[in-house]
């Protein structure tokens, strides 16, 4: 990862709402016999919930949330590789108020979220409790 990509990551706050520009790995058959292995452009738009991931680290931006109870959230997430990230952007400085995306950021941890993981389709985790 370049240096200005982790300065930018540094400067995010949780309740950001941003725009990470990445490239995703696509490996899969084209109908001319083309390339394997191309690395797609990718941009994600959401908001900033950390860095996470001890071996791989991610950011990982809330896209939708599910209110289902006071302080419980389901949500839909996406998983950016910080090796994979080539740049970030602040759209706007607390996006989501510092304690409701703590909220969100919990219920990640507890297991309530949908994932969309470099192109695959969401999926729903029911987190009872």
């Amino acid at each position: 990862m370049k240096e200005g990509v982790k300065k930018q990551v540094k400067g995010l706050s949780l309740g950001d709402l941003v725009r990470v520009e990445w490239f995703d790995a696509s490996i899969g058959k084209s109908l001319s016999g083309g390339l394997n292995g191309i690395d797609v452009p990718v941009v994600s738009w959401g908001v900033f919930l950390g860095v996470l991931g001890s071996k791989n680290r991610h950011i990982i931006l809330a896209q939708n949330s599910f209110r289902y109870a006071d302080g419980f959230y389901d949500i839909d997430y996406t998983a950016v590789p910080l090796a994979w990230t080539a740049n970030t952007t602040v759209i706007a400085k607390a996006h989501v108020p510092v304690e409701e995306a703590k909220q969100l950021l919990n219920s990640f941890l507890v297991g309530g979220k949908r994932a969309s993981i470099r192109g695959k389709k969401q999926e729903k985790a029911v987190n009872h409790g």
